[in-house]
């Protein structure tokens, strides 16, 4: 599939290249983990992904996201 990631993709995967779980991210967009989970599927099928860091990279390399959508964690944040 050939498609560019819609705004709410686009956001759901700048909060997974972040290292949110689906949970947090769930909280954080008011959504429930499940529709997430949904999300990230159709996400791994349009980027042509088979995981969530797959499908960073090849977000990170097609221009659906970029260096300044993730953030490097403060100093004594858990990794």
């Amino acid at each position: 599939m050939n498609r560019a990631l819609t705004a709410r993709q686009r956001e759901v995967l700048a909060l997974v290249a972040n290292g949110n779980t689906n949970r947090q991210i769930g909280r954080w967009l008011g959504i429930d983990p499940r529709t997430v989970n949904r999300h990230l599927a159709v996400i791994y099928q349009v980027l042509g992904a088979h995981d969530r860091a797959q499908a960073v990279a090849l977000a990170l390399r097609h221009g659906d996201l970029t260096q300044a959508d993730i953030h490097e964690p403060a100093h004594g944040d858990a990794a």
